[in-house]
């Protein structure tokens, strides 16, 4: 289901890994990091006592991502641009003999035991919710013979910062769960998922608890996101920005990245859960997506699934559900939030995505900061999930000479990624840092700044 990578010795001899790795397109420094996490995950899987299986554990990467472009348009069948980044999650497995799964945090040290059932009760508000909803959902999607798993995972993806450490849990559970019950020779899985985009969407489906295929809905984890994260995860090429559609999930387009450039990622040090009225806030711009869909095919009589197939249904769509909202009788409540909802999804599919992505494969990339620049600032008038400290990181990466600046995630809160020379990336990071924490002195504690390539999408180690 995913991309292997041939390794040489154990999973705790790091410089033998490391090297691997590197043969595999990871830069030094992050082969490094990375050899050195899956040790730490190994050594957390022995402390288990899970010493029969040991022999060939198995082990995958999931990274993090970045989404370059495409703020909330996912869910409502739009498109972005994503790159997977070289931090993530490193993950060691052994099958186990009971119907179990114990999911353990090396770094952290925190773990989380629960049996493989139908009627499991993930806990909101707590890290186990995500391996939790995985696994409801498979036994329930796939329920005969299931078996449990011990899975250890060290990760250097800063949490809740944006990032998607959440969704790279959830795909990394269920790799695990999928390889050790080989999920993808059962008739139910091939009937449903028939590429890795396809994975992508059902897992997707995972989270927001919708319905792929045949395969049925459940809860999900709370939130009513779409499949772009896991998508970048999943398909994501290194060295180039990779743009999808999704609802369903394909590729669009690969544009090379120019050479000698790297993404400076800048978290705020604030917080993005989603959880309590963060996710109330996430989930309100979903909420306003399919309103507007549910609005047009109310007037119309069509049956447009979602915001994009509206637009897409005739060149003046934008102004005819504008018009229709405006025209309501009487007022609809939501009328000023629905309006820059539909304005921000408009420019932010229609034309910033396109546009920027023309200017990138040209070469232009001043125009492609421009016009990068025009999603931050619609990201903070029309779709309102930005707080001072990403609008501010980003003007301030720009004023430090970035390219090209932008938040990125859900909002509320996160990160904030920079188009920068490599060459000048260690003094570009402390300029950056310097400024913002001389802006924000409360959040220095708890804000990085750090570099990453566009990478490898997610990969298992074999020998």
């Amino acid at each position: 289901m995913i991309e292997r990578v041939e390794y040489r010795g154990a999973l705790d001899e790091e410089s033998a890994l490391a090297a691997s790795l590197r043969r595999a397109g990871l830069t030094p420094p992050a082969a490094d990091r990375r050899a050195r996490l899956f040790a730490q995950a190994f050594r957390a899987l022995i402390a288990t006592q899970a010493a029969p299986h040991l022999q060939h554990p198995l082990a995958l990467f999931v990274p993090g991502r970045i989404e370059v472009l495409g703020k909330h348009t996912d869910y409502a069948g739009g498109r972005s641009m994503v790159v997977a980044t070289e931090q993530g999650f490193s993950v060691v497995a052994a099958p186990r003999s009971d119907k179990q799964l114990l999911v353990l945090d090396a770094v952290r040290r925190e773990s989380a035991q629960f049996a493989l059932g139908p009627d499991l009760v993930p806990v909101l508000g707590h890290w186990s919710n995500y391996p939790m909803t995985v696994v409801r959902r498979v036994a329930r999607n796939f329920p005969s013979g299931l078996e449990g798993a011990t899975v250890a995972f060290a990760s250097d993806l800063p949490l809740a910062a944006g990032m998607s450490s959440s969704s790279a849990l959830v795909v990394a559970v269920f790799l695990v769960l999928a390889a050790i019950n080989r999920l993808d020779q059962r008739t139910e899985f091939c009937a449903a998922i028939r590429s890795r985009t396809d994975l992508a969407h059902y897992l997707g489906c995972i989270e927001n608890g919708q319905t792929f295929g045949s395969l049925e809905g459940d809860r999900g984890v709370g939130t009513f996101g779409g499949s772009e994260d896991h998508t970048a995860m999943l398909c994501a090429r290194p060295g180039h920005l990779t743009q999808f559609a999704y609802c369903p999930t394909r590729l669009e387009r690969v544009i090379p990245l120019p050479s000698g450039y790297v993404w400076a990622v800048g978290v705020s040090g604030v917080v993005a859960e989603k959880t309590g009225s963060a996710r109330d806030k996430y989930n309100a711009a979903s909420r306003r997506a399919s309103e507007l869909a549910r609005l047009w095919r109310e007037a119309t009589g069509e049956d447009s699934p979602h915001l994009a197939a509206i637009l897409a249904s005739r060149s003046q769509a934008a102004s005819h559900l504008a018009d229709l909202l405006a025209t309501s009788h009487p007022p609809h409540p939501d009328l000023q939030a629905l309006l820059d909802r539909l304005n921000h999804f408009a420019l932010e599919n229609e034309q910033i995505i396109p546009e920027a992505g023309e200017a990138l494969a040209a070469g232009d990339l001043e125009a492609f900061g421009v016009w990068v620049d025009r999603s931050q600032q619609a990201a903070e008038r029309l779709l309102g999930n930005q707080i001072p400290e990403t609008s501010d990181l980003a003007r301030l990466a720009r004023s430090c000479g970035a390219l090209a600046a932008s938040a990125f995630g859900a909002g509320f809160g996160g990160s904030v990624w920079a188009m920068i020379p490599a060459e000048s990336a260690t003094g570009f990071l402390a300029a950056w840092a310097d400024a913002y924490r001389t802006q924000y002195p409360h959040r220095a504690p708890n804000a990085r700044f750090f570099v990453t390539t566009a990478s490898l999408p997610a990969f298992q180690l074999a020998r």
